[in-house]
Formats: structure tokens, C-alpha cells, sequence
């Protein structure tokens, strides 16, 4: 038996026997980790109140053999909550329908246990932090998420120049397949044409300009959301399930 520790976010539980729980959790340094968790479903368990959903905590593993993640799950044996986000997030409808979209998209972005992706995971500690302290509206919080964890893993959109052949824009067409705003000439069938508002609202949440983002108008940003998960649903091939229950 080998002794790990790491860092990480608790995205999902499941029910294993009577009273034990499989924790899956994007971790620093190992990426996608699933691990058993003895006896955490018993009333008395003090160690299975850390590891739910949202939660930041530093964990210790036991697993057999030299690597963390092998032919079987391993035992998480010590868990030290570093910061519980969840007490703030489960309280409030918009900003747990919105959590749970980002620990879904994080779980599905990071698809190889075991493979470090430390991108997306400073991704989602930032973004469960922000959500947390209610600093700007879930939905908004939710799609520059969205658009970060796209970016990070190869398929940022262009919100300005033709993502085609690159002139320079604005550009009035948006193309889920082509890869954000296009030109008229590289224009597609299946192309919208957004309010350059939205554009630029996207642009911001991209960006991290808050400033700009925090005084959009309703109507746009109902409108950027619906072009964040066309895009979102494109290259991950499926939508996220927990998007239907997000408020707008």
C-alpha cells in the first residue's frame, strides 16, 4: 500500500454497501480521482460531513501499488476541510443549480482518471469561490466557467474575429461548428446573427471583465447563455444535464 495526498473539490458521491461512499474528486496534483470512503454514510461519521459536493478539502489516500489510480479504487482514509463552499451554495436555489453545472462540466472535461489537469481545477476552486461569496449572479459565474474550461481545453471561442479565416471583427455571424463569430464570407449554414451585445458580454465573461458583464442587459445575457451551451453541447458531444434546471 501506497500513502497520497492531494488536494481537491468533492464533484459527486454514490452509495457503495451499507455505509460506505465512492467520492469522486478533482484533484491538483492527480486530476479525476475516485476513491472509497468507509463508513462515511453512518449518523456519527464526522469524516463523511467533509467530503460532499462543493466541498475543498486536503485529503490522504491508501491505494495499491506506486500509482494513486490503478486496477482498483483507493481507500480515502483522512480528509481536512479547507474551505466548505457548499454552506453557501446548497442554501440558494441559483447558485446550487449553477454549482452543480460546474462539477458536472469539471467531472466531464476530465475524462482519464489519474491525469493531472490543474487548469481546470484552479478553474473551479476560483469559480465555486466567487459563487460562494455571491460577488455577481450565478448565470453569469456559470458561463464564464463554461467558456474558461472550453478555453483550457483547446476550444476557446472567438467572439470578434472570423474564427475562420481571422479578419478582424467584430464579425455579426456566430457558428457553433466553425468556432464562434464568423465572417460573411465564411459564413455557414446553421450561422445565427447575436446581438453585438451578446457578443461583447461573452467577450467579457471570456475575459474576466466583470465590470462589463455585471451591467448587461437581461436580454443578452439570456441570449449569451443559450450560445454558451450550444457551444458547450457541440464539443462535448452531449448537453450537461443539470443546464435544464439552471436559472436564467
Amino acid at each position: 500500500m501506497t500513502l497520497f495526498r492531494d488536494d481537491g473539490i468533492v464533484l459527486r458521491t454514490q452509495k457503495l454497501g451499507e455505509a460506505d461512499r465512492i467520492i469522486t474528486l478533482l484533484t491538483r496534483g492527480h486530476g479525476r480521482v475516485r476513491a472509497v470512503a468507509r463508513g462515511v454514510r453512518r449518523t456519527k461519521s464526522k469524516f463523511g460531513a467533509r467530503l460532499e459536493p462543493f466541498s475543498h478539502v486536503d485529503v490522504q489516500f491508501f491505494a495499491k501499488g506506486s500509482e494513486l489510480v490503478g486496477r482498483g479504487l483507493p481507500l480515502c482514509t483522512q480528509s481536512e476541510t479547507i474551505t466548505p463552499y457548499g454552506g453557501a451554495i446548497v442554501t440558494d436555489y441559483a447558485r446550487y443549480t449553477a454549482g452543480t453545472a460546474m462539477l458536472e462540466t469539471a467531472e466531464r472535461f476530465t475524462d482519464h482518471e489519474g491525469e493531472p489537469a490543474v487548469q481546470q481545477y484552479l478553474l473551479l476552486v476560483g469559480a465555486l469561490r466567487t459563487l460562494a461569496r455571491g460577488e455577481h449572479a450565478p448565470h453569469l459565474v456559470l458561463d464564464a466557467f463554461l467558456l474558461r474550461s472550453l478555453a483550457v481545453n483547446g476550444y476557446a471561442p472567438s467572439f470578434s474575429d472570423c474564427a475562420r479565416c481571422g479578419m478582424p471583427g467584430p464579425n455579426r455571424f456566430f457558428s457553433v461548428a466553425s468556432g464562434g463569430t464568423v465572417c460573411a464570407d465564411c459564413r455557414v449554414p446553421g450561422s445565427v446573427v447575436p446581438s453585438p451585445q451578446t457578443l461583447e458580454l461573452l467577450g467579457a465573461l471570456l475575459a474576466g471583465d466583470w465590470e462589463t458583464a455585471d451591467a448587461c442587459e437581461a436580454r443578452y445575457v439570456r441570449e449569451g447563455s443559450g450560445l454558451v451551451s450550444a457551444y458547450l453541447h457541440w464539443h462535448l458531444e452531449r448537453g450537461l444535464r443539470s443546464l435544464r434546471y439552471v436559472e436564467k
